[in-house]
């Protein structure tokens, strides 16, 4: 394997990684301010020791998730230097907001709420950790509008053999970045519902504190049918999105080959072996592709014979990954509405068989959030910036296979070793369940030395 091979594989492991993380943190900050909200408002103790026990799940994501996204962004300079060169003026520029402002916010308010625990009032302490999960968001959000002006470039000229910022407003102002982080962020707040109801599952079917886990289930359940609701909405708008400003992609998307209007939608493909074709479209629905692409069954829809090899995305990978996220999606509205259902009536403990079902779906909801992600990055080669800079382009010249090979060994290792300990740690707390003395006052929300020992 040469360098860009390495350098390509090393950065997927890495993003691919530190996006466990992400989506968690994203979903989960909002549950528990609303959980300690919820207090505040009703002066339900139970409402307080679930802001602490999810809070102390919250917590040790959080930190292996800053851990991973600090060490992924050494990249950019390290194996992609070609990249930071060409496009670092305008990709710079939101990594910057969101580091100064996002983060910032986010780290400072995290503190508050992990040691301001009897030392500040009840409100505050409550507003640092609205203020925590907005400023998550926030920082997704910069970080996404980055990666779409990568996937749909506005606002910039080519300049001195560099890509210079132009317009930074049509840059923050991107609808392909918007879209992205819409979708992106859903994505993370049913990860968040859809954990939160496995390990109430969890506990119901060991029948730990039923009281508990019964309310937990059903604020899961709740976040979780709505987030899985909204994010197919803006799913299907990004679609659209997609369709117009990367054909290539969308091609790939739903292994189009011929351009044509009134376009089908191939429910089923096989692989093809004799052609230069990935796939033959075996059933179809007449028109339908054009109409959701476009709005109208008479749409032209760009196919891959029209593009060129050399510019042509992976197709298997990309249309596999596509169908298999679409399914696992509506899977968890199907789930998330029995579930809404089931929390709202009597009995929810004894229907071991769906808990089983909704423990057991865990990991899912990570598992689409991944395919997502192939489709956006893999979906848009050769290019790593769309239409502008070709990814073999962007590697560093400077670095060799071996030194690729040893750090993608080195990222590889220190990852692996860092997920046993989040498994572990995750695991313990979650199997412990919350504290039966919470204190006096509001007492402390930090995980104990017990817990981390």
């Amino acid at each position: 394997m040469d360098t860009l091979a390495l350098s390509r594989l090393q950065f997927a492991i890495t993003a691919m990684f530190h996006f466990i993380f992400v989506p968690l943190t994203l979903g989960l900050s909002i549950l528990i301010a609303w959980m300690e909200s919820r207090y505040l408002a009703t002066g339900d103790q139970t409402f307080l020791r679930m802001t602490k026990f999810w809070g102390k799940l919250f917590l040790i994501n959080f930190v292996l998730g800053v851990v991973t996204g600090i060490t992924m962004e050494f990249q950019f300079g390290m194996n992609w230097s070609a990249y930071s060169k060409y496009v670092g003026d305008i990709f710079g520029a939101p990594l910057a907001i969101e580091a100064t402002v996002a983060f910032f916010l986010e780290s400072t308010f995290i503190g508050l709420w992990v040691f301001g625990w009897d030392k500040v009032s009840k409100k505050t302490h409550a507003v640092s950790i609205w203020l925590v999960a907005l400023a998550t968001n926030l920082s997704a959000l910069w970080i996404l509008l980055a990666n779409g002006w990568m996937q749909h470039p506005t606002g910039y000229v080519i300049r001195n053999g560099r890509a210079e910022m132009t317009n930074f407003l049509a840059v923050v102002t991107n609808s392909y970045g918007w879209l992205k982080f819409l979708h992106t962020v859903l994505s993370g707040y049913v990860i968040a519902a859809f954990f939160v109801m496995g390990i109430s599952a969890w506990h119901l079917l060991k029948k730990n504190e039923t009281d508990f886990f019964r309310r937990s289930f059903r604020i899961g359940a709740a976040f979780g049918l709505a987030a899985s609701l909204l994010v197919v909405f803006a799913g299907d708008f990004h679609a659209r999105e997609v369709a117009e400003t990367q054909p290539s992609k969308f091609a790939a998307i739903e292994a189009n080959w011929q351009t044509a209007s009134d376009c089908a939608y191939s429910l089923i493909c096989v692989p093809d072996v004799k052609h230069e074709r990935n796939f033959i479209n075996t059933l179809k629905i007449p028109g339908l592709l054009s109409l959701l692409a476009f709005g109208s069954t008479k749409a032209s829809i760009t196919g891959l014979k029209d593009i060129p090899k050399d510019l042509r995305p992976p197709v298997m990978s990309t249309f596999l990954s596509f169908r298999a996220m679409i399914t696992l999606g509506f899977l968890f509205i199907i789930l998330a509405a029995f579930a809404f259902i089931y929390s709202r009536r009597k009995g929810l403990e004894s229907r071991r068989t769906f808990l089983r079902i909704m423990l057991y779906a865990i990991p899912l909801p990570y598992i689409a959030a991944q395919l997502g992600w192939i489709v956006a990055e893999v979906g848009r080669q050769p290019w790593i910036v769309y239409g502008v800079l070709k990814t073999k382009d962007a590697v560093s010249g400077a670095v060799s296979p071996a030194q690729a090979w040893a750090s993608l060994a080195a990222f590889t290792l220190g990852y692996g070793a860092l997920a046993v300990v989040d498994i572990y740690l995750l695991g313990r707390a979650a199997k412990k369940g919350p504290d039966e003395d919470i204190g006096a006052g509001y007492g402390g929300v930090m995980p104990s030395r017990e817990d981390v020992s």
